[in-house]
């Protein structure tokens, strides 16, 4: 059966590189949306509770309620009706129409719109959006943005930051004017966070780097994360080839000597992307992936029980020209995993 592999070893390493950026891992908020990027909603959960994180971010409430009895602290990002509640939960308010549809007694994290143009207030909303939040009686709990280009060598970073501070001091002002408690304040997703220096905001919300990849790495001189999923397939068929013989739809490969094929019970319906037949991909024992990949399984040419399809997505993140989330997310939750 084909599963999922997660090292807790290197799971850990990653959470202790990021925590030394933050300062503290108090101030780490681990991001588990879309079944924690593909790795298992729970079980990263679990492993990250046990290093000490308090706060999580997820997509829904139905992902905060699995994870509820883990964290100190839930933020939910793109919740729109809200059927149920917990003291946990933070709701994210991503623009000024959604307040009427909040329940009162809720607490709530303004999203601020500081140059990606996607989701959240405008600065200049900013006291129109307290004003009715406190309304409905509604704890303002946190004040965030998001980066559009922390990965990427512009100076869109900077310029962001510098908007988001005059954020951040227009907050405290109405706070102050309102006698409200001044909020938690948060903008910085992995790569921000490794372009940080002196990080002081109250946390940061770490993704990609939980599961250890940052993009462009490189070209920042980021730190060496360790990746932590690895995907395997097990047998289903073997056979001899003989030279002259295809294998699969369209018999894109054919055999130039006879060799041994073998199927394995992973494809496109599992998750992993159909290749382009005319692209090689190579698994990390060095076996080839032979002709197209079916929907339930894939050709390689081995006979072994069990085999490790990849424990690095950068290599496929470029075979199909996108980024290594994709890859990781687009996998079946279906599949088992297994924490080694």
């Amino acid at each position: 059966m084909a599963k999922i592999l997660l090292n807790k070893e290197n799971l850990l390493y990653n959470f202790g590189v990021i925590s030394k950026q933050t300062g503290s891992v108090e101030k780490v908020a681990v991001v588990l949306k879309d079944n924690a990027y593909g790795h298992g909603l729970l079980e990263i959960a679990t492993m990250a509770s046990e290093f000490g994180i308090k706060k999580a971010v997820v997509k829904s409430i139905e992902e905060a309620l699995v994870i509820e009895k883990l964290f100190d602290d839930i933020l939910i990002l793109a919740q729109k009706d809200i059927h149920t509640y917990s003291h946990t939960f933070h709701i994210a308010l991503n623009s000024l129409d959604a307040i009427k549809n909040l329940p009162e007694n809720i607490n709530v994290h303004i999203k601020v719109d500081t140059g990606m143009h996607r989701n959240g207030v405008m600065p200049e909303e900013l006291e129109t959006a307290i004003l009715g939040l406190l309304e409905k009686n509604i704890k303002i709990t946190g004040v965030f943005t998001h980066h559009k280009n922390s990965d990427e060598l512009t100076t869109d970073f900077y310029w962001q930051k510098s908007v988001f501070k005059g954020v951040k001091e227009n907050v405290k002002t109405i706070c102050e004017k309102l006698s409200l408690a001044i909020p938690a304040f948060h903008s910085c997703n992995s790569a921000a966070l490794f372009r940080t220096t002196d990080f002081d905001e109250d946390f940061a919300r770490v993704g990609i780097a939980t599961y250890g990849y940052l993009d462009n790495a490189g070209v920042f001189d980021f730190p060496v994360l360790k990746p932590v999923m690895s995907l395997w397939a097990s047998r289903l068929a073997t056979r001899e080839l003989k030279k002259g013989q295809s294998v699969g739809y369209g018999g894109t490969f054919t055999a130039s000597e006879d060799m041994t094929v073998s199927t394995y019970d992973l494809g496109y319906g599992d998750g992993f992307l159909r290749l382009n037949e005319r692209t090689a991909y190579t698994t990390p024992k060095g076996y080839k992936v032979l002709g197209r990949v079916s929907m339930d399984n894939l050709s390689l040419n081995t006979k072994d029980e069990d085999v490790c399809i990849f424990d690095d997505v950068h290599v496929l993140a470029k075979l199909h020209d996108t980024i290594t989330y994709e890859i990781t997310t687009t996998l079946s939750p279906f599949i088992k995993k297994e924490i080694v």
